[in-house]
């Protein structure tokens, strides 16, 4: 089934505007909107509900099967419950290629009893190691909770249950490069990562606790997408705001976290972050630009 493409008003979570749409997705079925990538015979599908497994065997994951400039994609998923040190959950966008553009989440498994940590990272021109980790401040394989990557020329927001828990904001003006000319597509993925994932590789996947699976959701993809057959640049020009279209992600009201929102943002970094990339001078002797600028 293909995605339904349409003219709509468009309200998402706490970023919200409205306009003529005439390029973009909004969708909320696994199979209007993705694709299963490898290890078909680890997926489980109960109605609206898909579940990933992973085995000694293999992982699984998913793509979408369009890529998209800028919007708002969402999934809502229940983690690996129990002992799932040693496991990775991802959920991302990117681009292709050596010079690709990528945004991150990546939940990291551990033992029962201790909190489950979150990692974002982005690249930007294929260039990463921009890590940020935290606790979330609720057992997330409990329940499902939404998690969503909000992307306009402004700025990138990783989101929690539509709490802000990091912002990358556009600094072109301080002649940083910030990702705005490449379609990315949207996946999903679990698999073992037990050489890094849990405790810096110190404490490994227990598979007598196999299959570990998580559960997926709440598919939603409010976004401009880009046809292959059309350029980077015939997209990002199709995807920007002009005089005959206003898309709602280049809206004034949401260029920048509103009052409430950064007050989320400084509650999540004081009380859940516990590792920013910023504050590594082990790794960065020089603080990286644009965490200066952040700063301001």
């Amino acid at each position: 089934m293909s995605a339904r493409i349409s003219v709509m008003f468009v309200v998402v979570g706490l970023f919200f505007g409205f306009g003529l749409m005439d390029c973009c997705v909004n969708a909320a079925k696994f199979d209007e909107l993705f694709q299963p990538s490898w290890a078909f015979d680890h997926f489980d599908y109960e109605g609206e509900l898909l579940k990933l497994k992973l085995d000694r065997n293999s992982g699984a994951g998913f793509g979408s099967k369009s890529k998209y400039m800028f919007g708002k994609v969402t999934v809502q998923i229940k983690l690996v419950e129990g002992d799932s040190a040693g496991t990775v959950t991802a959920f991302y966008m990117s681009s292709d290629g050596p010079n690709h553009n990528e945004f991150d989440f990546e939940f990291l498994g551990n033992t029962t009893g201790e909190p489950y940590s979150v990692q974002t990272n982005i690249y930007v021109n294929g260039v990463g190691n921009r890590e940020q980790r935290l606790n979330l401040w609720f057992d997330p394989t409990q329940d499902f909770h939404s998690y969503s990557i909000f992307w306009s020329q402004k700025q990138v927001v990783f989101l929690v249950d539509d709490t802000p828990i990091r912002v990358h904001s556009n600094m072109e003006k301080h002649g940083l490069p910030f990702p705005k000319d490449q379609p990315m597509g949207v996946y999903s993925s679990i698999w073992n990562a037990d050489d890094w994932a849990t405790q810096g590789g110190r404490v490994k996947t227990d598979w007598t606790h196999s299959p570990f699976i998580a559960s997926y959701k709440g598919f939603e993809i409010d976004a401009c997408e880009c046809p292959a057959s059309v350029t980077a640049a015939e997209n990002a020009k199709k995807c920007t705001s002009n005089g005959s279209n206003r898309f709602w992600w280049d809206e004034p009201t949401i260029a920048e976290l509103n009052v409430h929102q950064s007050h989320q943002l400084v509650w999540v970094k004081a009380h859940h972050m516990f590792y920013d990339y910023c504050t590594d001078a082990a790794r960065f002797p020089v603080t990286p630009a644009e965490c200066e600028h952040h700063r301001h």
